[in-house]
Order: structure tokens, then sequence, then C-alpha cells
């Protein structure tokens, strides 16, 4: 392999790695919330916090980090982002009070927001040929769509053989190495562009975020129809009207409004939604039925997971993109869509003492497979018709879609969970019956979010993706290329 290929590579794995600890973190820390309660004396309402203060930074600076990428360069923000979410991570693992650890969480929170915003403009800034380009995010889409099962096994492992303490801990050495790493390969000056920051339209839509995702995170504790909920959507949505006046008149806006109208990035958001929620009923859900259920500990509960992970990993890697350039991106998304949608309507069906063989492990393989099949497509549809100056906020738009598809999928399954199975303890049924029942339905919601995103790429998606609008890279001494100019709530939880 020339050496300019071998240096994009090993970037395309630096950008992975750099991922992988946001990716992680959505899952590893709900394993490790009721070790976290007992160690530091958090109530069951302040221990919320310990992921809201994470969803709400990551949320709301999504879109922003995006584009400080598109104006100061992405590898600059990458950075940056990296050793924000690093520094924090240190704090939150020697942390030794509550609000050492929430304020810490924020932090982690606003750093990992700003490194996932510029990750695939990155990716879209080093690989410029089609064919390259697939297989790149293939291994970027291994990441997104196998982060979080990995999430479960890691922090099973950490918790049940450390403590609580290491599921942040491990992120500091691997920060340490992508920042150094990102330093010699990632290509300088990438994506860099000449223009202004739209303080105004930042604030706007930070703070619409900001409401919408606190209003979405607690609207199960709150009550979905009380004055604090309703109160704070009907804010958000105010803001983001105000935002879409503001850039429809100002000369360089955050986000361009034309990027609404590119069909396929649209088509892709709205999927990402969809399919975020339904990975959430995934890796939440089977999570606790396997506790809380069908009794097993952390450990057990994290390699429950292993042959999914296994099964996105070889599709992620290798015959995702093989797919792709057979049969274009339509078909292999939809059909990842609707494997998924099979899994979980199968989990939606296991039984009080259901074995793992018959009972778990078909949901779970159909479940990577689909996984593996579908992220890579998905992640190509979005950045395929993007200009390259917009790719950072493009980005963004993709990030938030997926954030807030798991954070409004978590809300929605937890709070039909919980209302069923209230309901099913209150017809006489034993504690677990009624858990189970709760899990069902949340199941069967879960699969219907899958099957209608297969429906909208059916009927949505363009058949081709556009073309790619990058000009060659230049040779550059350091980088070697250079572009010429991208929870608790949930019945039975201890939290």
């Amino acid at each position: 392999m020339p050496s300019e290929d071998r240096t994009r590579w090993i970037a395309l794995i630096v950008i992975c790695l750099g991922s992988l600890m946001n990716v992680l973190d959505s899952t590893i820390v709900g394993v490790a919330l009721p070790s976290i309660k007992n160690d530091l004396g958090f109530s069951s309402t302040s221990l919320a916090w310990v992921v809201n203060a994470y969803l709400l930074t990551f949320g709301g600076f999504l879109l922003l980090g995006g584009r400080l990428g598109d104006l100061f360069g992405q590898r600059r923000m990458f950075i940056a982002g990296i050793g924000l979410f690093t520094i924090s991570s240190l704090i939150c693992g020697v942390s030794s009070s509550q609000a050492m650890l929430i304020a810490a969480r924020a932090v982690q929170g606003f750093g990992g927001a700003v490194a996932s915003a510029v990750a695939l403009s990155l990716i879209v800034s080093l690989f410029v040929e089609p064919g390259e380009r697939a297989k790149a995010m293939g291994v970027f889409g291994f990441v997104a769509a196998g982060g979080g099962s990995i999430g479960v096994l890691l922090g099973g492992v950490l918790t049940g053989l450390l403590d609580w303490h290491w599921i942040f801990l491990v992120n500091v050495p691997i920060g340490l190495a992508v920042g150094l790493l990102s330093l010699r390969f990632l290509p300088r000056g990438a994506g860099a562009s000449h223009g202004r920051l739209d303080l105004t339209g930042a604030v706007i839509v930070t703070s619409a975020l900001m409401l919408a995702v606190y209003a979405v995170v607690n609207g199960n504790q709150a009550g979905w129809f009380s004055v604090q909920t309703v109160g704070l959507l009907a804010g958000a949505s105010a803001l983001l009207l105000a935002f879409i006046f503001v850039e429809a008149r100002i000369r360089t806006p955050l986000v361009s409004l034309h990027l609404f109208r590119l069909r396929n990035l649209a088509t892709a958001s709205g999927v990402g939604v969809l399919w975020a929620g339904a990975m959430f009923a995934w890796f939440f859900l089977s999570a606790l039925y396997l506790q809380f259920v069908l009794g097993y500990t952390p450990l057990q509960v994290g390699l429950a997971f292993l042959p999914a992970n296994v099964i996105m990993s070889g599709f992620s890697l290798g015959l995702s993109a093989k797919l792709v350039g057979r049969y274009g991106t339509r078909a292999p998304l939809a059909a990842g869509l609707g494997l998924a949608a099979i899994g979980l309507f199968l989990f939606s069906h296991a039984p009080l003492r259901g074995h793992y063989v018959l009972d778990v492990l078909p949901s779970m393989l159909l479940l990577g497979l689909g996984a593996g099949m579908a992220f890579n497509p998905l992640l190509l549809v979005a950045m395929g018709d993007v200009d390259p100056s917009e790719s950072g906020i493009a980005s963004g738009l993709l990030n938030t879609a997926f954030m807030m598809g798991g954070a409004l999928g978590l809300a929605v399954l937890a709070s039909a969970a919980a209302s069923q199975t209230n309901h099913l303890s209150a017809s006489g049924q034993t504690h677990v019956a009624s858990l189970m029942g709760g899990y069902h339905l949340a199941y069967l919601l879960g699969s219907a979010f899958a099957l209608l995103a297969a429906a909208l790429t059916v009927a949505l998606l363009r058949g081709p993706v556009g073309s790619v609008r990058r000009a060659p890279y230049r040779q550059n001494a350091c980088s070697k290329r250079v572009p010429p100019r991208l929870l608790p709530g949930l019945p039975g939880s201890r939290s």
C-alpha cells in the first residue's frame, strides 16, 4: 500500500477511535448507574442528571461544532473536542461528589459534540473516490452501530471487575493517543473556509436544542402534558422559528437553509431519528430484560451482546461496502432496517423464562446484521450531495438527528413501557410479568420505528447518491494529503 494511502487509513482509525469514545458513552454509563447512585448518594431523581448533563450539552452544541469545523478547520476542532472530552473524563473518573461529576459530564458532552460534529466531514475530506469512501464509511458505520452494544459489554466488564470510576478513566489513555495521532495524521486545514461565525444563530439554535433535549429527557418524570414539558417544547419551537427567520436573512448563516432542500440529506436525517429510537430500544430494553427478567449479571449482559458485535463488524468492515457497490444505497439500507425491525419484533415475544440460544440470540443476530448493513449506506446518503464547504454543518445535522432520535425514542419507549407495566400490575400480574409486558410493548414500538424508517427509505430516497464534489488532494509534507479547501426511567431500572 502506498504511504499516502496508508496515512489516510491510519487517519480514519484515529477518527474512529475518537468517535468510539463518544458512542460508548451513551451506553457504558447506563450499566454503572446503580453503582454511581450508591457510591455518591444520588437520589433516583438527581441520578438522572448524570445522563442529562451530558445529553444537554452534547445535543445543544452539535450544530455549532459542525459550523466551527467548517470555519476554523475540522482537524483543529476535532483535536480540541477530543482534548475537552479526555480532560473531563479524567475529572469524572476521580469525582467524589455529585456536583463534581455532573459538571464534568456537562463539559464532556460539549467536547463530545464538537468532535462528533466534524468526524464525518473529516472522512469526506480524506476519501474522495466512491469505492474507498464506501469502505471508509463502513468502518465508521461499524463504530457508530456497534459502539452502543460494545458499551454495554465494556460497562459490564469494568463495573463488575473494577468499579464505576473506570468507565470514565478508560477514556484518558485513548483520548491522549487520539490527540497525539491526530496531530500527526489528520490533514492540516481540513475543511477550513473563509467566513464569519453567526453568533446570533448559534445562541438561538443551541438554546432551542438544549430546551428540547431537557423537555424530552424529563418528560416521563414531569408528565408529557405538564406545564413544564409543554412550556419547554413550546419555547424550543419558538426559538427554532426565530432561528429560521434569522438564517433566511443573514449573509453568512450558521446553517444554510438550502441544506434542508437536499433530498437525500433530509431523508437520511429523518431515517436517522427513527433508526436511533430503534437502536435505543435494542440497547436499553435488551439490557433491562436480561438483567431484571432473566437475572443476568452486568458482565453476562455485556457478553450476551458479543455475537451481535461480531456480526456487525463483519458487515460494516467489508460486506456492507460491497453491497453498496453492487446495489447502491437504497436497497441495503432498507433491507438492514427491515432485518432490525424483525429482530425487535421477535424480542416483543420473548418469554419470562427465556433461554439465550432460543429466545435472545436470534434477535441479537438479526439486529447485528441489520445495523451492520444499514449504517454505511445511511452515512453515504447523508453526505453524498453536500458541498465541501458545508460538510461540517451537514455532519452536525445528521448527528443532531441521531441524538434527538435517541433521546425522544428512549423517552417514548420508557413512557409506553411504564404505562403498560403499571396497567398490568394493577390488574394483578406479578412484578416480573408486568415488567415483561411493558418491555414487549416498547419492543413493538421500536420495531415500528425501524419499519417506518425502511418505508421512508424506499419512498423518498433517490436512487444514486450524488456525485462527490471534491477535487483531488494536494501533497503536503506533514499530512501527505490536504483538501483544496465533516436512560433512566425505564421500568425495572434501579436508577
